[in-house]
């Protein structure tokens, strides 16, 4: 009896620091990912200006992504493609004394403007980038310049904006947030169910019977002292079914239930099969459904008949007519007849 001591909190307690490690662990990478990669310059860029940046600072502290105040930017006549689309236009510019070549979207500038005066824009630092060597290699072409001339004229770092805030990029940024964000508000929530477990979704459940405290309360009183029936994980007492897996914790007033079934499942690996599991469903009001599984048959039916001579209104075992017979109970198209009636009238 010691040991059904306040088991339900505890068996909360437990469920929910076992589904703890899942998001710390995904934090964990995260974070690790956010040392490898310049993922805060991504998402929060800082902002520099042309006279006063180091390019190669930037790159060597690797802060690849900024925001930079450009001015008299001028249209090299190249573009960058891909897949035969228009990824952006190469413009050159002069950034702390030195001529930067710069790829913007073509949306930025306009499609290809000749020049333009003033640009504030989000970019990646791009050391050596073949892109940009094959476009000096051809501009040296075009003006009858020797290719290591140009080469020694024109910065080894490019600023590209399709690289900054391309689809890919933007994607990775909205991705890391909100698994960053969800991770988070696991582990708040974990840890508050763990601090409070009478905040908890399962004894939150039992608000549509009662007060939750008040059931929680009580369940716990009847389950260290009057268990009616007990298995490894599910428990009886003299008005409550209750559960306390590793898969979850549920409390139901044995007068709410309303249906009960069970379903077995084959494991097997190839060929050979292992053992045969089952699962006890119940189904109570209020739309309340309760899932018990990996359960040996002799628990399960020990549970289903016990449950049925406590309350007879329990519909058992699964047929097409008792699940029309709980749809009717639970009403459960009650939203779709009221919207067609409401169309019906309107039409």
């Amino acid at each position: 009896m010691d040991s059904l001591e306040h088991l339900i909190t505890r068996s909360i307690k437990t469920y929910y620091k076992n589904r703890l490690y899942a998001p710390i662990i995904f934090l964990v990478i995260l974070l690790v990912l956010s040392f490898i990669f310049p993922v805060w310059h991504m998402l929060f860029p800082k902002t520099y200006s042309e006279d006063s940046v180091s390019l190669h600072d930037l790159y060597n502290d690797k802060e690849t992504y900024a925001k930079f105040d450009l001015s008299n930017l001028y249209f090299t006549g190249y573009t960058s493609k891909w897949l035969d689309n228009t990824r952006g236009y190469y413009y050159y510019t002069m950034i702390n004394s030195e001529c930067v070549i710069v790829l913007l979207d073509p949306d930025t500038c306009e499609q290809g403007a000749p020049n333009i005066d003033e640009l504030k824009v989000t970019g990646k630092i791009l050391y050596e980038s073949q892109a940009a060597r094959t476009l000096l290699s051809n501009l040296a072409h075009d003006l009858n310049w020797s290719e290591e001339g140009i080469l020694s004229t024109v910065s080894s770092y490019t600023i590209s904006e399709p690289d900054a805030t391309g689809f890919v990029t933007r994607a990775f940024e909205l991705f890391f947030v909100i698994f960053g964000i969800y991770s988070l508000i696991n582990i708040i929530v974990c840890c508050v169910f763990i601090v409070f477990p009478v905040l908890s979704i399962p004894v939150q459940k039992t608000r549509a019977y009662g007060k939750p405290a008040e059931i929680l309360a009580e369940a716990e009183e009847e389950l260290a002292t009057l268990p009616q029936l007990a298995t490894e994980d599910m428990f009886i007492t003299e008005h409550y079914f209750i559960e306390t897996s590793s898969y979850g914790v549920a409390i139901v007033p044995i007068d709410a239930i309303i249906w009960i079934y069970k379903y077995s499942t084959m494991h097997k690996f190839l060929w050979h099969h292992f053992s045969i599991t089952y699962t006890l469903y119940i189904t109570a009001g209020k739309r309340h459904y309760i899932k018990c599984p990996k359960n040996i048959k002799s628990d399960i039916d020990g549970i289903m008949d016990y449950l049925a001579e406590a309350n007879h209104d329990i519909l058992v075992g699964f047929s097409e007519e008792n699940r029309l017979k709980v749809e009717e109970i639970q009403n459960d198209f009650a939203i779709v007849r009221k919207i067609t009636s409401f169309l019906s009238q309107r039409v």
